[in-house]
């Protein structure tokens, strides 16, 4: 009994002497955070006012408050009464541990510095993607948010996205809209171009320069068909795509063009 009232004793002694240590921890610990959120909106706010890139601010703002994670952690340890010198040390030697069982993480925060450096897209640029096509919404330390054209958040790994092949649409400002349209081979080629032109030239979202073009492309097997190129900005791609397919029927229509179905020539040997 004696040696167990010993460890009582002593186990007493650490409660009393390290409670109110780990008490004033845990509510540094509350408050600290707290703390650092509304500091990281402070300074997300302050950066949208300067003349950081909008990529960037959100990527510096997540970067920041993590360093002020670290610190605040630092500063807990240090109150508990473990030395700043052996937790650094012992948090190196974590750090490794962990960075080797979280190496794809690294390579994704790696690759958000690459992305913040070299800008292959920026927010609100149309891209394409690891295969996923959208409008880039946010760039984060470790992920790029994309809105695809159906409303669908799609979430890249920076690392993954900084090693693969990157289309960006918005880039040059402009879009060229690749279009093909099949006539008769009874029709006026040169009146069917000019009455697609004319259709192109009228509609407003359709681009002055480049100038829009028609031409030949192939002669196929039930129509001649032409290409049609007009240019657009990308936020209104889909808008010409659409409206001029249907504009160029209607006007093809009207202008006695006709639009052929397929078919074919069959012949019988007796």
């Amino acid at each position: 009994m004696g040696e167990i009232q010993k460890y009582l004793d002593m186990g007493l002694e650490l409660i009393i002497g390290y409670a109110p240590k780990l008490v004033l921890a845990i509510l540094t610990l509350i408050i600290g955070l707290k703390v650092i959120k509304i500091l990281n909106k402070l300074i997300l706010n302050s950066l949208k006012k300067t003349n950081l890139d909008e990529t960037a601010t959100p990527f510096v703002a997540n970067f920041i408050k993590w360093i002020l994670k670290f610190v605040l952690l630092i500063s807990i340890a240090s109150m508990i009464g473990i030395e700043t010198t052996s937790f650094v040390a012992l948090l190196g030697t974590v750090g490794l541990a962990v960075g080797l069982a979280l190496q794809g993480t690294l390579a994704n925060f790696a690759g958000g510095v690459l992305l913040m450096i070299f800008k292959p897209y920026n927010v609100g640029d149309l891209v394409d993607a690891l295969g996923k096509f959208g409008e880039v919404k946010e760039v984060q330390i470790f992920n790029t948010i994309l809105l695809t054209p159906e409303n669908k958040t799609v979430i890249l790994p920076n690392g993954a996205v900084s090693n693969s092949h990157i289309t960006n649409f918005s880039k040059e400002g402009k879009l060229r809209v690749d279009l093909t349209i099949g006539i008769s081979y009874t029709s006026d080629i040169k009146k069917a171009k000019e009455i697609l032109i004319k259709t192109m030239e009228s509609n407003p979202k359709v681009l002055k320069t480049p100038e829009p073009m028609v031409a030949v492309g192939e002669l196929a097997d039930s129509s001649i068909n032409l290409v049609v190129r007009p240019w657009s900005t990308p936020e209104d791609y889909w808008d010409v795509y659409f409206g001029t397919l249907e504009e160029c029927k209607n006007a093809l229509d009207a202008g006695g063009i006709n639009i052929p179905f397929p078919q074919m020539d069959i012949f019988i040997k007796k």
